[in-house]
């Protein structure tokens, strides 16, 4: 195979020579920045003061920064608003600024002057607001996972599927606002998963680990056009506190089995040295049950479609899951304008599942039925290991701040399969069939990003990155432990991926702008061993991405916001990957190598109301939409595959409004409507359907004094159509409490997910010869005990938060 090669060199001459010549237009300060200075009434710089961004129209906590030894903050990149600013600092009194306005250009306030407090350092720390469960901004919701009730003893999955407009099918599959194409990153690295190995990885990452996740809809150029339906961020915590510290977490829950969970986190900052590491651990235990019926048909004729045979399935599968989760790093002040930084992290999943599968199969031709039994045990095994450098350079001279960041990812994915299927018949010598599967991804990429302002209004970020991308997979197929070269085969999969972008910004007061584009070179070579099914394949292509907004603020209450792009879904690494693995004795699964990239266009109107409630109206037409399919193969057995059909119609209705009922009680309210429409053939079968869905969610928290709170969450999902699937109604209501213990160093919480069972899966695949319908139901209630302690120093500093460069590549290794 012809290897894939970088074009760093290139890459790089060009960003330097940008940088040398923008260095020469800078002229004015970032226009969307809010920066202080907080003294005491002495006049003296105040140092790690908590300073917060309120609304002005409520007082809701919008971002909290932290001062400098020389008593400054600084809010980056504040959307357009009126606001407040408070400070506060132990053994002083909490200062309020008046009331301003951001209109696209930067902000000086007064100098805050605080007075001293003759209270005590402990009541003037109370007072310290704190982030809201969900925020909502222009082009994003915010949910802030960090103190959650029902974040403790819960995985990360778990909290995607109770966020606002976020929902998840049986197959594991993410859709944002009911439109699947979701880009995941974390930390901003993007993650080689989808679907069911996605989920798997997102159950093994506790939530506790979590600060944040933002849901961004519409994108801008500067990130990779990866993402058809938007993406989730998510971030880790970061320790904030100076000195030596670290947090202690342990949980149990029971549902269906027992569940465990703990971590430690460590941190020690000091002036320019940051050092950072974690470790978590988890033993759960799940049960899923599946109940499946199918109908076989023969073709149409004048007498109709008679029906020829019928099968019923019950399958049981306990799964065991244990998990070890590592991350480790540092932060490095070089200077006062340059940061260097290095992360490294690893996860050590395994999971044994051993199921049992009862089948009774009639052909209604022959008048026969015949039964089976089978059990189906297996040992998977997901180890992976992923470094990052990175270095941030800002230049400040007397028009305002310049930057540039570089990043450089390394990531590596080991896989291991190894399972046993035996079938038992009555009457019929049993059969075991057993397969062994070894996976090695490895990603590698660089970034460069540079930011420029060119006038008081204008500003132009550019970038450009590369990445290589290796995966080889070989399965080995066994037959009554005879080697079966026909199912056997290794596939060999490379991909590289060059992209640069330019992202313009012109602000004026009530008016901003934006346009970007971004091109992508994509080269990428898939080799079998044997060419059973598929043959080996050679794409090379070229697309471009653009991307444009505007915003208005129309009076004090009311902003518009009208955006547009175009942005491409690649197939995941394992949804090309041909092998045949055989599910049950009529159920087979594999990846489809002739996979084409999905590409969409995009339009979203919004209207934000007094900087909290929003309606917006969007708008999508995607091309060779990506979709899973369980389809026919013979008169009694099916296959689980992706397939490409001709075109997707979406259409949305968005409404958010978060309400204050009482001081002590706020809700968060989040409401989807969308339609979905989908044309295409698969099988033999024409499909030209759409349905009308709605997603609910609604979430409370209420705050009773003396350590204690409250969270209730609720969401429900109507009707959805989803290609050849429908899906039927399903919702959840989940709750907990918590109080805090030891002058809030510690905290104890009870929480129940799913209450009332009620998160379970009916759905129905038809075809002009095949309706299947199942009903899937997980291990989704459960209670969940959990203990957190924080310890070490209490005094708090700003922190560097990082991402990454490899955000495109680290979603798609499985499907």
């Amino acid at each position: 195979m012809k290897p894939l090669r970088y074009p760093f060199m290139k890459a790089g001459c060009w960003l330097l020579a940008l940088r040398l010549t923008g260095a020469l237009a800078a002229q004015a300060q970032a226009p969307v920045d809010v920066h202080g200075t907080v003294q005491s009434a002495a006049g003296a710089p105040i140092e790690f003061a908590t300073v917060t961004l309120h609304r002005a129209t409520d007082s809701t906590v919008v971002k909290t920064e932290f001062s400098d030894p020389k008593g400054h903050f600084q809010f980056e990149r504040a959307a357009n608003g009126r606001y407040l600013v408070s400070a506060a600092q132990v053994g002083f009194v909490r200062q309020w600024s008046p009331p301003f306005e951001v209109a696209g250009q930067a902000v000086a306030l007064p100098v805050l002057a605080l007075a001293t407090s003759a209270a005590t350092a402990l009541k003037e720390v109370m007072v310290v607001g704190q982030k809201p469960l969900y925020e909502h901004e222009a082009d994003r919701t915010i949910v802030n996972v960090e103190g959650s009730t029902l974040a403790a003893g819960n995985t990360s999955l778990d909290i995607l599927r109770r966020s606002p407009g976020v929902t998840v099918d049986g197959n594991d599959n993410l859709a944002l606002r009911g439109k699947q194409g979701v880009l995941v990153l974390i930390d901003g690295k993007r993650q080689p998963m989808t679907g069911a190995e996605l989920a798997d990885y997102l159950r093994a990452l506790p939530a506790d680990q979590l600060k944040s996740l933002e849901l961004i809809t519409n994108p801008p150029a500067k990130y990779d056009a990866q993402g058809g339906a938007g993406i989730i961020a998510i971030n880790l915590k970061k320790d904030q506190r100076l000195g030596t510290n670290g947090t202690l977490n342990l949980s149990y829950a029971r549902g269906a089995f027992n569940r465990y969970t703990g971590g430690l986190s460590l941190n020690h900052r000091r002036q320019n040295l940051n050092l950072f590491g974690s470790y978590n651990y988890s033993d759960r235990s799940f049960l899923n049950l599946l109940t499946i019926h199918r109908d076989f048909y023969s073709r149409l004729t004048a007498t109709g479609r008679p029906l020829t045979g019928t099968s019923d399935q019950d399958n049981r599968s306990p799964i065991t899951l244990h998990s070890h989760s590592w991350r480790g790093g540092l932060d490095y002040n070089l200077s006062e304008n340059t940061t260097l930084g290095a992360v490294v992290s690893g996860l050590d999943n395994r999971n044994a599942t051993a199921g049992t599968n009862q089948t009774v199969l009639n052909d209604l031709l022959r008048g026969r039925e015949q039964r089976y039994n089978a059990t189906n045990t297996s040992q998977n095994q997901l180890d992976n290991v992923a470094g990052n450098l990175n270095l941030r350079r800002t230049f400040t001279n007397a028009f305002g701040p310049q930057e540039l960041t570089a990043d450089a990812d390394y990531a590596r994915y080991r896989s291991n399969r190894n399972q046993l299927l035996r079938t038992y018949f009555v009457g019929e010598p049993d059969l075991a069939n057993r397969l062994d599967q070894n996976g090695l991804l490895v990603i590698q990429s660089v970034k460069i990003d540079y930011l420029q302002a060119l006038s008081k209004q204008l500003r132009v970020e550019l970038g450009a990155k590369s990445s290589l991308v290796t995966a080889d997979n070989d399965l080995k197929y066994f037959n009554d432990a005879r080697l079966d070269l026909s199912r056997s085969n290794r596939f060999r999969y490379d991909e590289n991926i060059n992209a640069g972008y330019v992202n313009l910004n012109y602000s004026q007061p009530r008016l901003t702008l934006q346009a970007g584009l971004r091109g992508e070179q994509t080269n990428a070579v898939g080799k079998q061993d044997r060419e059973v099914e598929y043959q080996d394949f050679q794409r090379n292509y070229f697309q471009l991405f653009p991307s444009a907004s505007i915003k208005r603020q129309v009076g004090d209450n009311h902003e518009l916001a009208l955006s547009l792009s175009r942005r491409i879904d690649r197939p995941g690494y394992g949804q090309l990957n041909p092998f045949r693995q055989l599910i049950d004795r009529t159920t087979s699964g594999s990846g489809n190598p002739n996979l084409l990239p999905q590409t969409s266009y995009n339009v979203e109107l919004t209207h934000t109301f007094k900087q909290k409630y929003s309606a917006g109206l969007s708008y999508s037409r995607t091309s060779d939409p990506l979709l899973g399919v369980v389809q026919p193969e013979t008169d009694s057995t099916v296959l689980s595959t992706f397939r490409n059909l001709t075109r997707q119609h979406y259409y949305a209705l968005t409404l958010t409004a978060p309400v204050d009922i009482t001081p002590w009680w706020k809700t968060f309210n989040n409401a989807v409507l969308y339609y979905n429409r989908f044309s295409g053939a698969v099988a033999g079968t024409n499909l030209d359907r759409g349905g009308v869905a709605v997603t609910l969610t609604s979430n409370h928290t209420f705050t009773f004094g003396k350590g204690w709170s409250a969270e209730l969450s609720g969401s429900y999902e109507s009707r959805q159509v989803d290609g050849f699937f429908v899906q039927r109604p399903n919702g959840e209501v989940s709750g907990g409490a918590q109080k805090s213990l030891w002058e809030r160093k510690a905290t104890l919480k009870l929480a129940v997910t799913d209450l009332f069972f009620t998160r379970t899966g009916r759905v129905t695949s038809t075809y002009d010869n095949y309706v299947e319908r199942f009903y899937q139901r997980r291990d989704s209630r459960f209670m969940t005990l959990s203990f957190s302690y924080r310890f070490g120093n209490d005094k708090l500093t700003p922190t560097r938060r990082r991402g990454g460069g490899a955000e495109d590549e680290k979603r798609r290794a499985g499907s």
